[in-house]
């Protein structure tokens, strides 16, 4: 098993996807590559020594030294503040990873894939959607992803470009845009039947979000027959930020 160790990362570029969630690049020599669903460790070190690390999925797929995060600030928070507000190109912090080895998929298949994101769980499900653009995999892929309010979509026009290979279906909780169908809401078998794949297909199915959106949306799988098996999900509660 490869030992994981620290490396210094170097700031080269960012972009914000939403009013409170930017997309960082980082530089990181040596680094040894990752697959699309894994996350790395990031340690921030205080001048008088403490020190204090979160955990963030890879936003897009391995690209020499070149990876990328996507961080939703957290109000409080200890390091994502810092890494939205203050982290600076030139500016260095400490990764560890590619951590996970199950919440990942594999250029190389040709199942369909169902992608079911709540909020910010959509940053390992686009490094999948990304691979599978890069690598020219023929494999469809539909995504359901939710989020609050029309504000909050992160990637926007990544996914709003045309895609043969690639649905995607937008769920709202709380206001949806003027002259949405679909009343806002909480997800619900009808949206996973509409959006998703029938489980005679037995697609591989990817759920990531906050734990109570993955629980509900892992049972509605299940519900509609999905096998357990090729159900997997990434889920995510308070951290402190």
């Amino acid at each position: 098993m490869r030992r994981l160790v620290w490396r210094a990362a170097r700031l080269v570029e960012t972009r914000d996807e939403t009013g409170t969630a930017r997309t960082l690049v980082f530089h990181v020599p040596g680094w040894p590559g990752h697959l699309p669903g894994q996350h790395v460790d990031v340690r921030l070190t205080a001048d008088d020594g403490y020190s204090t690390q979160r955990s963030y999925s890879l936003a897009a797929p391995a690209d020499g030294d070149r990876i990328e995060l996507t961080v939703e600030r957290v109000p409080d928070g200890e390091v994502s503040p810092y890494l939205t507000e203050v982290l600076r190109p030139g500016d260095e912090v400490e990764l560890r990873g590619p951590v996970g080895g199950w919440f990942v998929w594999r250029p190389g298949g040709t199942a369909p894939v169902l992608l079911v994101a709540g909020g910010s769980g959509i940053v390992p499900l686009m490094a999948m959607v990304r691979a599978r653009r890069r690598e020219g995999s023929t494999a469809p892929f539909r995504l359901l992803y939710a989020v609050r309010d029309p504000a909050r979509r992160y990637y926007e026009a990544e996914l709003g470009r045309p895609d043969p290979g690639l649905g995607v279906s937008y769920l709202y909780t709380r206001t949806s845009p003027d002259g949405w169908a679909r009343p806002p809401g909480r997800i619900t078998l009808d949206d996973l039947a509409a959006g998703g794949w029938p489980a005679k297909l037995e697609p591989d199915c990817y759920v990531c979000g906050p734990t109570g959106f993955v629980e509900a949306a892992a049972d509605l799988l299940l519900a509609l027959g999905h096998e357990p098996g090729r159900v997997r999900t990434e889920r995510f509660g308070p951290t402190g930020g």
